[in-house]
């Protein structure tokens, strides 16, 4: 098992990475385990595969489990979905020391930590994800929310989980296509702060798209490891330049994809991947990389078997989605874009035109 610690100003949470840790589980700390019981959420996916495994392990830690199960999808992460949690909460009269324990990928964790920051103003959260891309992002650094028809994670909190419990064996039930859609977020970890990770996976795609157990867990380590130091240094994303809002090479273009398609249609990674090239071709517009870094940064994406062009919702539609993300700041679009492999900056000086022109060529 591999420990690592996200260090934030009042405190300090563990990332425990291993194989097999949903029956080895690490000890919880008293104060998660007072309450003698958790309240787990689950999908209805997940929940059969891992929710009996997870039941007997808070039995070890002296605790009993209830069970909230929603829809699956990212069509599910809405006000319905959050309101059911809420139900199942007060009717088992969970209270401020009860943990609320999310089980499953990324729409799960974003809902039950959003549940956990509000409901009786605070709760007691442990992420346990179980899809590659929650593993290397949304468990690790306190972003929770739900979407909205005019705009995806628009409503949400900042609410820190007390620990991380990835347990690699959970990612041999994961599609293919999820996969490849978690390693999306991977690759961006290369891009932009690791150009030794991005030569890494670029030698190791195959090795990770077989499942390979120890390629995977280097992978989830070396992403995790990158996120935690971020979120250490900007933890609530108010650095003016730079910061947190780094993690978000592609999102911006991608969040207007999932928007514009409708939540659901392409999974949250395959839309950051388009988002990542738009964000690629648009830093070799402004003169930042060269045509065979774009090249290597395409390259990758398709061997992970991830789009590298967008929906042709045309540049006017992209732009009006774009405009309402929440990385907006005075009316201005503030991007992540790339210096180089390994360098990115927040920029909100590039040209519209020039924004609309790298959109058009990588849609389509």
């Amino acid at each position: 098992m591999i420990t690592l610690h996200v260090e934030l100003a009042a405190r300090r949470y563990p990332i425990y990475i291993g194989s097999g840790l949903l029956a080895r589980m690490p000890a919880w700390p008293e104060e998660l385990t007072r309450a003698k019981r958790a309240a787990v959420v689950s999908n209805a996916v997940v929940a059969p595969l891992y929710l009996a495994r997870l039941t007997q392990a808070l039995l070890a830690q002296g605790m009993a489990a209830t069970a909230v199960i929603l829809p699956d999808g990212e069509a599910h992460k809405d006000w319905a979905s959050l309101s059911a949690i809420y139900d199942h909460l007060l009717t088992q009269r969970c209270d401020r020391t009860t943990p609320i324990v999310a089980l499953g990928g990324g729409v799960v964790g974003d809902l039950a930590g959003f549940a956990a920051a509000t409901y009786q103003r605070g709760v007691p959260f442990v992420q346990v994800p179980t899809t590659l891309l929650a593993m290397v992002d949304s468990s690790v650094g306190g972003k929770t929310g739900i979407n909205h028809a005019l705009g995806k994670n628009m409503i949400g909190a900042f609410w820190q989980p007390r620990m991380v419990i990835i347990d690699t064996d959970t990612l041999t039930t994961l599609p293919d296509r999820e996969l490849s859609a978690g390693l999306a977020e991977v690759i961006k970890y290369g891009l932009i702060r690791d150009a030794a990770f991005f030569a890494w996976l670029e030698g190791n795609i195959e090795a990770l798209l077989a499942r390979d157990a120890a390629a995977l867990a280097y992978a989830i380590e070396r992403s995790c490891r990158n996120k935690a130091e971020v979120v250490a240094a900007d933890e609530l994303e108010t650095a003016k330049e730079g910061g947190r809002a780094l993690l978000n090479l592609g999102h911006t273009f991608g969040h207007a994809i999932e928007t514009g398609l409708g939540y659901g249609e392409w999974l949250h990674g395959e839309a950051v991947a388009a988002g990542i090239v738009m964000a690629a071709e648009l830093s070799r517009r402004l003169g930042w990389l060269t045509e065979i870094e774009v090249a290597r940064i395409r390259r990758v994406l398709e061997r992970a078997r991830l789009p590298t062009s967008g929906p042709p919702l045309g540049a006017a539609r992209y732009l009006e989605l774009m405009g309402r993300d929440k990385k907006v700041l005075a009316g201005r679009l503030r991007l992540v874009l790339l210096r180089a492999i390994g360098e990115a900056v927040t920029w909100a000086e590039a040209p519209m035109e020039e924004i609309a022109r790298a959109i058009e060529s990588c849609s389509g």
